[in-house]
């Protein structure tokens, strides 16, 4: 079906305009005004924005947890993730110890195949680089995975130690490949948690007070160093605070390819959501955690001046039952949060209090992370020749996060009650229409996975 979207303010950074937009096969064909071609289907986008579809770097979809795993699958989590206006999603596979890269892709590509209703691609979680080998690196560029993460938290289980971390970035360089980093020390983060369990402190609050920001700005500060040593870029992952900020911000003015993104949850949750001495405090446990309320103008202001260049949600739902299985033990919480569904218009909530300008807000939403993520201009952009995933954003429209009207296959909301502005209101990908009158009404697992190309810092000029 061709489809003729007509008279809205078009936002695609560095672009703001009133058109309209032709979309033809799948892709953009037409961009500009009074466009009068004859369409099957004509969208009257008067009062509101036509804006690329949103992509969510940072989700964990069917990803096992001991002896559970988080509530959303391809399936349900793509269905949310487009009902917020997302239109593209990167998870992480993770290697076993022992494993090899191949084992891992398949593994996941079993998990989305066929079920994914948007467009997807990987970052590969390495937990074990002993085991691999140049056909585990070559398998990754074939396959058109050209970023991969590491830990420096989670001892015994997902943590690499310094050697491992500096050989695997040497590695990513003769590959060409971006590494992500979950910055955090986890082995002096590992004592500060004995000592709170020894002494009795086991409620939720204490897995904040146990990860403290200088834990994270002491990760953050050694993984640059190792990537300014090496002429590598690097990009660290939800960035919680303003100490881990201040670090990015000081390798910045040295080394442009250092890169990063915050979350939703960190922009609008504090310490006090942990803090209330009931069992509503379970549900804020995520990993880095919530920091006290101060820490969020700064990262407004880092996503402003472009200190941050992305926004992504570490999607990871677990429900409430599944919260309570550390009841008596806040190590015991599955770590994770559901915010796949909310992003955008958490973030327009930015817009319009003055934090952010419309550009900005599609640049942290969409724009960069298709730069960032080697799928510009094929995504991230209205521009003829791309990717027809389109947005018709509705910014008149005000209403209230609840758990019992997201989409999200999770029993409570960690933004219960919270107004917000704005809604995607018809969302199309690759010119098939997902979201219409409050409706999914798309093709089920139309979704494809998508080769994406090697970071260039040029793609973000």
């Amino acid at each position: 079906m061709d489809i003729l979207i007509k008279n809205g303010l078009i936002i695609s950074p560095p672009m703001e305009f009133f058109g309209d937009v032709y979309i033809n096969n799948g892709k953009i064909e037409l961009v500009g005004e009074n466009i009068n071609k004859p369409a099957q289907k004509v969208i009257d986008a008067s009062d509101k924005y036509i804006i690329p579809g949103g992509i969510d770097v940072h989700t964990h979809l069917d990803m096992p947890y001991g002896n559970i795993k988080s509530r959303d699958d391809f399936h349900t989590g793509t269905i949310a993730a487009a009902f917020g206006g997302t239109t593209f999603i990167i998870d992480f596979p993770t290697q076993q110890k022992g494993e090899r890269l191949e084992t891992t892709f398949m593994r996941w590509f079993e998990k989305s195949e066929s079920k994914s209703n948007i467009d997807y691609s990987y970052h590969m979680i390495i937990t074990d680089p002993d085991v691999l080998d140049e056909d585990d690196f070559n398998f990754l560029v074939e396959k058109g995975i050209t970023s991969i993460k590491i830990f420096t938290a989670y001892p015994d289980r997902l943590m690499l130690n310094d050697k491992q971390i500096f050989n695997l970035m040497k590695i990513a360089k003769r590959y060409n490949l971006l590494v992500l980093v979950h910055a955090e020390n986890g082995i002096i983060i590992d004592e500060l948690v004995k000592f709170a369990i020894s002494r009795g402190y086991k409620e939720p609050k204490y897995h904040a007070f146990s990860r403290p920001e200088i834990m994270e700005a002491e990760a953050v500060n050694r993984v640059i160093s190792y990537a300014m040593l090496l002429d590598v870029p690097i990009y660290v992952v939800h960035v919680s605070s303003y100490e881990a900020l201040r670090v990015i911000k000081s390798f910045r003015e040295r080394k442009n390819d250092v890169l990063a993104e915050t979350c939703p949850q960190y922009l609008f949750l504090s310490i006090d959501d942990i803090s209330r001495g009931n069992e509503d405090d379970y549900k804020y446990i995520f990993t880095p955690p919530v920091r006290e309320k101060w820490n969020q103008n700064f990262l407004w202001d880092a996503l402003k001046d472009n200190s941050l260049q992305v926004l992504s949600t570490d999607h990871c739902p677990f429900n409430f039952d599944d919260k309570l299985l550390g009841k008596e033990d806040f190590t015991k919480i599955p770590n994770g949060a559901p915010v796949i569904e909310h992003r955008l218009e958490l973030s327009f909530n930015g817009v319009k209090q003055n934090k952010i300008s419309l550009n900005r807000w599609v640049e942290i939403n969409s724009t960069n992370p298709a730069k960032i993520f080697g799928l510009f201009p094929q995504k991230g952009v209205i521009k003829v020749g791309s990717d027809a995933d389109v947005v018709i954003w509705n910014p008149n429209v005000k209403r209230i996060i609840s758990h019992k009207t997201h989409h999200m296959n999770v029993d409570y909301s960690l933004f219960e009650g919270m107004e917000v502005f704005g809604k995607a209101e018809v969302v199309i990908s690759r010119g098939v229409t997902l979201i219409e009158n409050d409706q999914f009404v798309g093709e089920m697992g139309q979704g494809r996975f998508i080769k994406r190309r090697e970071f260039s810092m040029n793609s973000l000029d």
